[in-house]
């Protein structure tokens, strides 16, 4: 049986008002039949079956409350037996979820599934991962359908168009079914797994036998001798979502690097200290297995040269976000080059200063800074149009987003309140945000308000680029690589500088060049001439 939770039916909405069923408890349902009308402060809304089946409850009688992310009505799918549970599989061997790992059960784990086969599972339904956000694909599996469970026991990781969230167990149970596999899409407000509640199985199963030691994991056949470091509180080798990504990305077995944190948990370092080091990588999937699975569950054929992977994730929603922005926003392009010899120099002299509070001083805390000072002059850089581009908004604070290039594709987290903090708070924050991106971690907040935004393709080498806004912002600039080039003095003699090149691209429906001229100049200014930045910091 799995519970039909009430999605979110307008933005904002947290309640509405049942009008009236279209069905009955008993009754037969196809998939996307009218079942229910509610009515919101806004509208009427009409709620569709998710699949076939038949329905076994309704939980909001006709003109009471019901709330969004809460249960409306319950149903068995079709073909679903009243009480999924491990007794419909063989009792064997099986492949853990999580890394293909093979184990036999226990005499333990037989009669514990066949007690909880006489015990109706729950769903557990997806939650709300981030705001907008429908769905997300099933990276890790932490447990497998047949596996004992604790309450807040980590059981699964997905991976959002933002980040990678952990989902724990929300009681003590048994795990019956994995309704999404690893690598696949699942749905906000759908199924994600099913299990058996402790408290019910031992209800069914009478006074509680002696627990046993769960058993011991067998390490993968393919892989390299197992290190001795420890394990978990739930029988596995603690690591974060992000070093296991990075070890799949390299084909390396968790059981193959010593871990060196507490409970022989698996830092990054510990990765990449195996991989300066060379060690062997028998998981690699080149080696041991060339297909390469699809999108659609289809492999390339053994000795194929394409490597195919889906475009999820943050690179998904960077496609349509950029197709989006260049399609509908005309872009304006203006180009300048800045003299940071002064600012080179000032940094050298700041960073010890820096360091002793524990931060790192990049050059991207001046270029925020002087950005919030300029949006003085020129707020029009720092506004945003309304949907239907008739009214100009002018935004009362500075939220200067950065380009990070994470491990899952470009965000653009951003600073708050960039005009009310110190160059030391900025450069905090700039430390703070960068290390959750590369962790694949940036909490939602962090990546929401933007105001205007920087990429600093510099970073990695370039010196010109034509960067697309970061929608709905209307301007964005591209800082490339600073060269030491020759340049006259007031003199007339030729002296070594060290210039920067940016190029700026503006939204032409309400940014012209000499807007976006005046504004760069201003920043400019500041950047030249970094002391006169202090004649404004209040």
């Amino acid at each position: 049986m799995s519970d039909f939770m009430l999605p979110d039916i307008g933005e904002g909405i947290v309640e509405c008002e049942v009008v009236e069923w279209r069905v009955a408890e008993g009754d037969v349902i196809e998939e996307d039949q009218p079942v229910v009308e509610v009515m919101t402060d806004k509208a009427l809304v009409e709620i569709t079956a998710p699949e076939a089946g038949r329905v076994t409850r309704l939980y909001v009688p006709r003109g009471e409350i019901a709330k969004v992310h809460e249960p409306l009505f319950a149903y068995e799918a079709e073909g679903q037996a009243p009480a999924e549970t491990p007794a419909a599989k063989p009792v064997a061997a099986r492949a853990d979820a999580a890394g293909g790992e093979s184990r036999a059960p226990s005499a333990a784990s037989t009669s514990r599934e066949a007690a909880s086969s006489a015990v109706p599972s729950k769903d557990f339904i997806l939650p709300d991962v981030g705001e907008g956000i429908v769905e997300c694909e099933v990276v890790e599996w932490r447990v497998a359908e047949g596996d004992a469970i604790e309450e807040d026991q980590p059981v699964v990781d997905v991976m959002t168009d933002k980040a990678m969230v952990e989902i724990t167990a929300p009681e003590a149970g048994t795990i019956s079914r994995l309704h999404v596999p690893r690598g696949e899409i699942a749905r906000v407000h759908a199924p994600l797994f099913a299990y058996v509640p402790a408290q019910a199985e031992e209800a069914e199963a009478g006074p509680p036998a002696t627990p046993e030691r769960p058993p011991e994991r067998v390490a993968p056949t393919a892989a390299a001798p197992v290190a001795t470091g420890g394990r978990g509180p739930y029988g596995r080798i603690p690591a974060s979502p992000a070093v296991r990504r990075l070890l799949r990305e390299h084909g390396l077995a968790l059981e193959a690097v010593p871990g060196s944190g507490k409970d022989g948990r698996v830092l990054k370092e510990d990765v990449l200290r195996v991989l300066e080091e060379g060690a062997p990588e028998p998981g690699r999937p080149e080696a041991a297995q060339p297909p390469v699975t699809r999108a659609a569950g289809r492999q390339e054929p053994p000795g194929g040269d394409v490597r195919v992977e889906p475009l999820r994730g943050v690179r998904a929603v960077m496609a349509r976000r950029m197709v989006e922005a260049a399609t509908t926003i005309p872009h304006f392009q203006y180009g300048e080059e800045i003299d940071v010899t002064e600012l080179l120099a000032l940094r050298e002299r700041l960073k010890p200063v820096a360091e002793a509070r524990g931060t790192r001083l990049t050059l991207m805390p001046f270029f925020m800074k002087a950005m919030a000072l300029a949006v003085r002059e020129e707020p029009l850089l720092n506004a945003r149009l309304n949907d239907d581009v008739s009214e100009i908004h002018y935004l009362p604070s500075v939220n200067v987003g950065m380009a990070v290039d994470s491990r899952s594709g470009l965000i653009v987290p951003n600073v708050k309140g960039v005009e009310q903090r110190s160059l030391l708070g900025v450069a905090s924050e700039i430390q703070r945000l960068t290390g959750d991106a590369r962790e694949g971690r940036v909490a939602q907040e962090d990546l929401k308000g933007g105001t205007i935004s920087i990429s600093n393709i510099g970073a990695l080498g370039g010196t010109y680029a034509a960067p697309i806004i970061n929608a709905p912002e209307v301007a964005i600039v591209a800082i490339g690589r600073s060269q030491w080039l020759p340049r006259f003095d007031a003199r007339g003699e030729v002296v070594s500088r060290a210039i920067m090149t940016v190029t700026w691209a503006g939204d032409h429906r309400i940014i012209d060049g000499g807007t976006i001229a005046r504004f760069c100049n201003a920043w400019k200014g500041y950047l030249e001439a970094p002391e006169t930045m202090l004649l404004h910091l209040g």
